[in-house]
């Protein structure tokens, strides 16, 4: 692989989406710097990414806390310069809205829109004296709709849909690329799969199309990373074939 003088940082690096966005880019040459909660579950996507002949660094973060993400950013930026970071943090949950509470409210916006906002901005302030970049956000179903059960998910993903929007009419004039991308599908994971079979029966994964494969949604960041500065996309919806909306 041809390797290029750049870095890209996934801020979420977990099992499914997060690991095959960084392997996509390390495939693609770039120095991953991967990031999550717990860095020591990271020594399987190291493995895979340094067989394939790439480079990472992986580190616990907690993205809730400034200075961590302050400093797990300079770090990408000083081992070559920062030119994607990609904020992949979920923070899925469901509760009935009279068991909400303040606390579950309060960190479900903590992981899914106040973190996105700090690794953002401490994105951009690294890029804008380069004069150019990419900061892309993962964004879900609930990003444009509340369902039941999701009033702390979706006030956070309306929100983290607002700083994206926002930061991208503001940074786009100076040549840099923020961009939202909409998952509106379930991702195959076991996670997804046990609950697609709590909910529908016997009979929810035989058909394996309408689940969306991580990697397809590495692929469409790549596409994102590739696009002219004449023709940017703010806002990607993906979703299979077989979904309605």
């Amino acid at each position: 692989m041809s390797k290029r003088n750049a870095t890209a940082a996934v801020i979420g690096a977990g099992d499914f989406i997060g690991s095959e966005i960084a392997k996509k880019f390390a495939a693609e040459g770039f120095s991953i710097f991967a990031g999550r909660r717990n860095g020591d579950k990271l020594a399987p996507l190291v493995k895979d990414i340094e067989a394939a002949g790439g480079e990472i660094h992986a580190r616990s973060l907690d993205a809730r806390k400034e200075e961590e993400v302050i400093s797990f950013l300079d770090d990408a930026d000083k081992h070559a310069p920062l030119e994607v970071c990609i904020f992949n943090v979920g923070a899925n949950v469901n509760f009935p809205i009279l068991d909400t509470t303040e606390r579950v409210f309060r960190k479900v916006w903590e992981m899914a829109c106040y973190s996105g906002f700090l690794a953002g901005r401490e994105a951009a302030r690294l890029m804008l004296p380069r004069g150019g970049g990419k900061i892309f956000f993962t964004g879900a179903t609930a990003s444009l709709r509340g369902g039941s059960g999701f009033a702390a998910f979706a006030s956070a993903k309306f929100g983290l849909r607002a700083v994206a929007q926002a930061m991208a009419r503001e940074l786009g004039p100076k040549n840099i690329h923020v961009a939202h991308l909409i998952i509106d599908s379930g991702v195959d994971t076991e996670w997804v799969r046990q609950r697609r079979l709590e909910a529908l029966g016997p009979n929810a994964l035989d058909n394996p199309d309408l689940l969306m494969p991580p990697s397809a949604v590495a692929d469409s960041y790549w596409q994102l990373y590739q696009q002219p500065k004449s023709a940017w996309t703010f806002e990607m919806e993906i979703r299979p074939f077989g979904e309605k909306w």
